[in-house]
């Protein structure tokens, strides 16, 4: 536990806020009544067919398609197999590299690749296609759920979706593991006050509203509810569960959250301060880095010499020394490059037709053979939804 636990906490509450839980509305959708429907689920997966079970028994339990953005690990006809044996309505899309032509050149991308702060992770592209894929079928109400979550009360969903009418996104409570960077992980293992926030692993979002993309970085979906513009309402309503990982398993993957996490708590340190994130300067972010490492180094001083502390050493250790190579100026500069890629991607969606099926969306994005989907999918009326009341 931490050491002088009143006097530790008062310079962590200088240089780490625990929660940004202020900046939500907690709901409680019990006793509401579903006024509208969830559209569809939206589950990026790179492992077996197997990991897809559980959101395609969601879906079929409240009656809506399953969207499965499969790559690597994850095979599209795999998937449908599963959807068939569960007699599931299942839309299936094989994601590879190649896929990223079909959306716009992002700046930030560029910006990372030059200075060493790229991904091989294609989160950010698959969550991307999702929106992208939505807007073409005329969905308005998307749930996105990480193939690692299990929701507790499936029937809550259509009530929580009829909440994006006044939230630009919600997202469900996480009774479950954690979900925090690796060294917030490592603040609450020593005994510091440290909380959860909505995340794209469970969120409601308006698909036809929205304006806002993922960044291919660590926090992406903070970025995402922030690419909307600011002050934002977001609800956290409903309960889902992650399932447990060893967030010190690697060091490495402390060090590659590390810029994203850096910029993330930077801008909703400056919304907790009741501030614009447009504040955010070369100056700013100068603090912001300073108030990181000390954060950093602080909790790496309440560590004994036991084998889990050792553990985490190593990726707090790793993570002060990627944190070392991040400038000011490389903040300020992924600014600049994040709000060239809003404006971008706003141009690409007023391109975008809206509503249609499958076999339309397959055909205007030249990906025949990719789009893929089950007989139970053909079956539900939600795929001719129209969009035209709602423009």
């Amino acid at each position: 536990m931490l050491r002088g636990v009143s006097t530790v906490d008062a310079s962590m509450e200088s240089l780490h806020h625990g929660s940004h839980a202020h900046l939500l509305e907690e709901v409680d959708v019990a006793g509401l009544e579903a006024t509208a429907r969830l559209d569809a689920i939206i589950v990026p997966t790179a492992w077996p067919a197997g990991a897809l079970r559980h959101a395609m028994e969601v879906g079929k339990a409240i009656g809506v398609p399953v969207v499965a953005l499969c790559s690597r690990a994850s095979a599209p006809e795999e998937a449908l197999r599963l959807a068939g044996h569960l007699d599931a309505a299942v839309l299936t899309v094989g994601v590879d590299g190649t896929l990223a032509r079909l959306l716009p050149s992002f700046d930030t991308d560029r910006l990372l690749r030059a200075n060493g702060f790229g991904t091989t992770s294609d989160l950010s592209l698959k969550r991307n296609l999702g929106l992208v894929l939505a807007r073409g079928l005329g969905w308005r109400r998307v749930l996105f759920l990480d193939d690692d979550i299990h929701v507790e009360e499936p029937e809550q969903l259509h009530r929580a979706a009829a909440l994006v009418d006044r939230f630009r996104a919600v997202g469900l409570a996480n009774s479950g593991y954690h979900d925090n960077s690796v060294v917030c992980h490592a603040y609450r293992a020593v005994g510091g006050r440290q909380g959860t926030f909505i995340g794209g692993g469970a969120m409601i979002v308006d698909a036809l509203r929205t304006e806002s993309f993922h960044p291919s970085i660590y926090n992406e979906d903070w970025l995402y509810l922030l690419g909307d513009g600011v002050p934002f309402r977001a609800a956290r309503a409903g309960t889902m569960r992650q399932r447990s990982y060893d967030p010190f398993a690697n060091p490495a993957r402390a060090a590659a959250e590390e810029l994203g996490d850096t910029l993330a708590e930077g801008l909703f340190w400056l919304l907790d301060s009741g501030r614009n994130i447009s504040t955010a300067q070369s100056a700013y972010w100068g603090d912001a880095l300073f108030r990181r490492r000390g954060f950093i180094d602080l909790v790496i001083g309440e560590l004994d010499g036991s084998a889990e502390h050792r553990r985490m050493r190593r990726s707090l250790e790793a993570a002060r020394g990627r944190s070392a190579a991040i400038t000011h100026r490389l903040c300020e500069d992924f600014m600049e490059a994040w709000q060239a890629d809003l404006e971008r991607w706003r141009k690409f969606l007023v391109q975008l037709p809206l509503g249609g099926d499958p076999a339309d969306f397959a055909r205007r994005f030249d990906m025949p053979g990719r789009v893929m989907a089950s007989k139970a999918h053909e079956s539900l009326s939600q795929i001719d939804v129209s969009v035209a009341a709602y423009h």
